[in-house]
């Protein structure tokens, strides 16, 4: 299949609008066929629930070309299984699972000349979503919902190979317990919104979240899970009902215990720990992983051994097998790659 006239080595992370979405459509109780559309616009009434009380939810995922031309999705049943956690604690109607990975194909196959060429460093991000569609003035969910998934090709997140960042330790607050920090609402990034523009204001790239209850523990930033490397190699990462279940953080913490052979531990991570690591990462889907390099503790520096320069040894291995698996040069496991037929 030919591929559309886009200069792919150059292209950046940003929305490049393709052909043909998903839409779907909840009312009097129950989910319509779906169809595919060209159209990219959505009329909302101006009362509608999403616009008065954010009910929205969200994933992210992405389409790729493997050394032998084969077009997959990297773990789309995950990002399902997600979603339906995400709409239920949002009283939304969850849309089916096997239903959210057809429709993910069908929007990969309508749109296959926008999945970049092998070897390009570029992929077809993914964007399903559901939000609130009718009419709420009062406080209380919405009674009808549109879900939809657009593609947008996109570039390599890091132009030139991942440099490692500078972040701070954040004096604003994520998620609290028992609220919504472990699922994927859009209300959840728009309060991270300013604080991202103040690190940035001060010279940092990213936000370190703490616990609420005590900040003394490490959570996540506004769109990543950590992982660090102790100095004898263990990879661990932070436990906590208030981030977000990654599936870029569940793939790299299978692979170091299954393929590269490391021990691994998912427990409570302790700030006045973490000059006591060899490696941080952040991770997600949109980087795979972006290497940490320092940590500013309201003036205190705690810097890596790993360096400013580039990743350190074993993220590095992290992120080259994960990468393999996506791109095919890698054998994935069982039911990590939907092929796209």
């Amino acid at each position: 299949m030919d591929k559309k006239n886009i200069d792919w080595e150059n292209l950046g992370f940003g929305y490049v609008q393709t052909e043909k979405r998903y839409v779907s459509n909840f009312k009097d109780g129950k989910w319509d066929d779906g169809v595919l559309t060209e159209d990219a616009n959505i009329v909302l009434n101006e009362c509608a629930g999403v616009l008065q009380y954010a009910q929205t939810v969200f994933e992210g995922m992405k389409a790729y070309t493997t050394e032998d031309g084969r077009i997959v999705v990297f773990r789309p049943d995950l990002n399902a299984k997600r979603m339906v956690d995400s709409a239920k604690r949002l009283e939304m109607p969850p849309f089916p699972e096997e239903r959210f990975v057809d429709a993910i194909e069908k929007v990969v196959k309508a749109n296959a000349e926008y999945v970049p060429p092998y070897g390009s460093g570029a992929t077809l991000y993914l964007r399903p979503y559901m939000f609130g569609s009718n009419p709420v003035i009062g406080v209380k969910p919405a009674n009808e919902y549109q879900f939809r998934i657009f593609a947008t090709p996109v570039g390599p997140y890091f132009k030139g190979g991942a440099k490692p960042v500078t972040i701070c330790i954040s004096d604003f607050d994520r998620a609290a317990p028992h609220g919504t920090g472990h699922i994927k609402a859009g209300l959840n990034y728009a309060m991270s919104l300013h604080a991202i523009v103040t690190a940035h204001a001060n010279g940092f790239d990213e936000n370190m979240y703490l616990d609420s209850a005590t900040r003394t523990k490490v959570e996540e930033t506004g769109g990543a899970n950590f992982i660090f490397v102790t100095k004898d190699n263990k990879v661990v990462t932070p436990h906590s009902n208030t981030i977000l279940p990654s599936i870029t953080r569940r793939s790299l913490m299978y692979i170091a215990e299954h393929y590269l052979g490391l021990e691994v531990e998912e427990r409570d991570v302790y700030v006045e720990e973490l000059k006591d690591f060899a490696e941080c990462g952040l991770c997600g889907t949109a980087a795979v992983i972006s290497p940490v390099g320092k940590v500013v503790d309201h003036g205190k520096e705690i810097c890596f051994p790993s360096g400013m320069e580039k990743m350190g040894p074993i993220t590095q291995k992290l992120y080259d097998t994960l990468t393999g698996i996506q791109m095919g040069r890698i054998e994935a496991p069982e039911g990590w790659l939907k092929v796209i037929e």
